[in-house]
């Protein structure tokens, strides 16, 4: 019975099965097809050149002895690499890879001899030119949950963490989103979250990344011509946990190729937690679709701390820290600090350091002084929300008609000075402001900007409407 590349490759797969792990069998094996048998050669496709390397690299001796034991010692592999244009194209091509250098040319297979030396990955976690092709966690170990402090501001979001992290892609928390304003321990709980599962399941690849990050990154790989490598790397993460997802706001492309990884990954049971300082349903210039994914889990809010939680937090700090302090210190900061965690340990650092430093003793009359500078210090943040609110107070007339389509000269300037100063201070791009404020494009507060900057030198009343509200902001 004459041998096909099919039974051949079954055979294959039989021995490899019974000699690798199950998850990476099916990750790095499963996706092949067997294509041809020529001359004792066969033929393999694989999805891209990132697959191919990874082969290479971790399964070029298990594939060497599986073929060897159906073909012979004069046994080749040959890899036919599918390579796409743009994700989704319904016109493949292969890529020939001689043994010095990579061109891709249509319709030709590619004779890659078993003992061929592996190459460098297309990681976007590895550093040009330093050889690693590990794929780090990039979790901080420090934040764990032993130190993240259960209070009712976040116990949901806790406990749902801990069920992930007990059983990762298992639960109905897929995704997990975890929302709250800044310093309420957002990143500490997703790095929590991957720290634990890290140690539970070692063999899990867990990845942790901004979505600042993966915005960069993904771009240097368009630049590069190596998207679909870019795509493939985070398809094959099994715990994928990515802080501050609203900055993929207004990004139309990075938001196109994670909604493409969140389907492949949401579809093969893998994990995915993200993180935001608001909800779903006010975040802005996100596609919907993505939305509707993001809202398939659960979505678990972390609010301000209690007067109970913020005490407990404090005691935790400086039992960590070896520091002794009385309670009623304590206390008087936990009652004047209510924002968040992140001030309220800023504040204990800042009294031990004044004590330190001054060799001053840690007493009530210090703990008032740090705490006044402190608060006086911290600026509240300004919302797209809040601006709207002043202007709106200003000019005597409620939201809704600031935001109108109406064209009546004194609801557009207003319109316009809104969308002047929540470009002056927010980091919202042009047309997050934009669809905050009546709906309207980036074009428009662009030309709202110009509209304000030009009546402030050369009318006298509106320059005086600036100079206000902008005391009113700035208070």
């Amino acid at each position: 019975m004459s041998k096909t590349a099919k039974s051949v490759w079954n055979n294959c797969l039989l021995f490899i099965k019974d000699n690798i792990q199950p998850q990476a069998y099916k990750t790095w094996f499963e996706p092949i097809v067997a294509v041809k048998l020529t001359d004792n050669a066969l033929s393999i496709q694989v999805p891209s050149k990132f697959f191919y390397e990874w082969l290479e690299e971790h399964y070029v001796k298990i594939l060497k002895v599986a073929l060897t034991k159906e073909l012979g010692e004069t046994a080749k592999l040959v890899y036919i690499i599918k390579m796409e244009n743009t994700y989704g194209n319904k016109q493949p091509f292969t890529e020939k890879i001689p043994s010095s250098h990579r061109t891709a040319v249509k319709s030709q297979d590619v004779d890659i001899p078993l003992n061929n030396k592996s190459r460098e990955l297309k990681n976007p976690f590895i550093i040009p030119g330093i050889r690693n092709v590990k794929i780090e966690s990039q979790l901080n170990p420090n934040y764990s949950f032993e130190n993240f402090l259960e209070g009712d501001s976040n116990r949901l979001a806790r406990s749902a963490g801990l069920a992930v992290a007990a059983k990762p892609g298992g639960t109905s928390f897929n995704p997990l989103l975890i929302f709250g304003n800044v310093g309420l321990g957002k990143t500490h709980l997703a790095h929590a979250i991957g720290v634990d599962i890290k140690d539970k399941y070692p063999e899990k690849t867990v990845l942790y990344i901004s979505a600042e990050k993966f915005t960069q990154q993904y771009i240097e790989a368009v630049k590069k011509n190596n998207r679909n490598d870019f795509i493939h790397f985070y398809q094959i993460i099994d715990v994928l946990i990515i802080d501050d997802v609203q900055f993929l706001s207004g990004k139309s492309g990075t938001q196109d190729v994670f909604f493409h990884i969140f389907n492949h990954l949401h579809q093969n049971g893998k994990q995915v937690v993200l993180t935001s300082d608001k909800a779903p349903v006010d975040m802005q210039d996100i596609e919907q679709r993505l939305l509707s994914r993001f809202k398939w889990g659960l979505s678990a809010e972390l609010q301000n701390p209690d007067f109970e939680t913020r005490v407990s937090i404090l005691k935790n700090k400086l039992y960590r820290d070896g520091v002794i302090m009385p309670d009623e210190i304590i206390d008087y900061i936990a009652k004047n600090i209510k924002s968040n965690v992140r001030e309220l340990e800023g504040a204990i650092i800042s009294l031990i350091a004044q004590s330190s430093f001054n060799k001053k003793e840690v007493t009530l009359d210090l703990a008032r002084v740090i705490v006044e500078k402190f608060v006086k210090n911290t600026k509240r943040e300004v919302s797209i929300d809040y601006i709207q609110k002043v202007v709106s107070d200003y000019f005597q007339m409620d939201i809704e008609t600031l935001q109108s389509k109406t064209r009546k000269r004194h609801i557009v300037q207003a319109r316009q000075l809104a969308m002047f100063f929540a470009k002056k201070f927010t980091k919202a791009s042009l047309a997050s402001i934009g669809s905050q404020i009546g709906k309207r494009d980036h074009a428009t507060v662009l030309h709202a900007c110009k509209t304000v900057d030009n009546l402030s030198s050369t009318d006298k009343q509106f320059r005086k409407y600036v100079e206000d509200i902008t005391k009113k902001l700035s208070v």
